[in-house]
């Protein structure tokens, strides 16, 4: 690299660490955030799951919830209750709704896994809730969506809240601090290629 562009390169980074600075400086409030993962695309339990990791490091205690998923196993699920038996790991259990096609007892399988997951949002001691494919639940009308809403202002001061899954509504979109969106560009599953185990599940 010549020493112009060394130079140009240098006083580049100069200029982003001043306002990188600027911005840390600025940031001041300490308190629990509210993040949502949404979008079409793949991996939003997975960057959920590698925050419940990120916060294991530091011994934080976690409670995951998972709406929809809990039929077929997953590396995730594999690994957290083989080596972290002490998170709080509650599962529906009833698989995706194009599976159980009944209203009735999807509805009541989520009005017990939300009792679970609303327990957790009151307990002090939890640091980082996940609620996992929640979305899902606020726009089939599985749970009521003021209750969902209350219950994740009204937690405790320093606990984070991780929603995912697709949509949500505006309101959930206004009540998180932090939103992501993952687009679907290109999938595997969709040019005939079986899902992978360690990749997909």
């Amino acid at each position: 690299m010549s020493e112009q562009k060394s130079a140009k390169h240098k006083a580049s980074m100069e200029k982003q660490k001043v306002k990188v600075d600027e911005s840390i400086a600025a940031a001041t409030e300490e308190r629990g955030i509210v993040v949502l993962l949404t979008g079409d695309g793949k991996g939003k339990s997975s960057s959920a799951f590698g925050m419940a990791l990120r916060s294991l490091g530091y011994g934080h205690k976690i409670s995951i919830t998972q709406f929809i998923k809990g039929v077929q196993l997953s590396g995730e699920e594999i690994f957290i209750r083989d080596r972290f038996p002490e998170v709080n790991f509650y599962q529906m259990g009833t698989g995706f709704t194009w599976d159980t096609q009944n209203r009735d007892t999807d509805i009541a399988a989520a009005e017990k896994t939300w009792l679970h997951a609303e327990s957790c949002l009151k307990d002090e001691s939890v640091r980082l809730v996940i609620l996992d494919e929640i979305t899902y639940m606020l726009a089939y009308k599985y749970l009521d969506e003021d209750r969902v809403i209350s219950a994740i202002q009204n937690r405790p001061f320093e606990q984070s809240v991780v929603l995912t899954g697709r949509g949500g509504g505006s309101a959930i979109r206004a009540l998180a601090d932090t939103v992501s969106e993952i687009n679907d560009i290109k999938h595997a599953f969709r040019a005939g290629i079986k899902a992978r185990e360690g990749v997909d599940f």
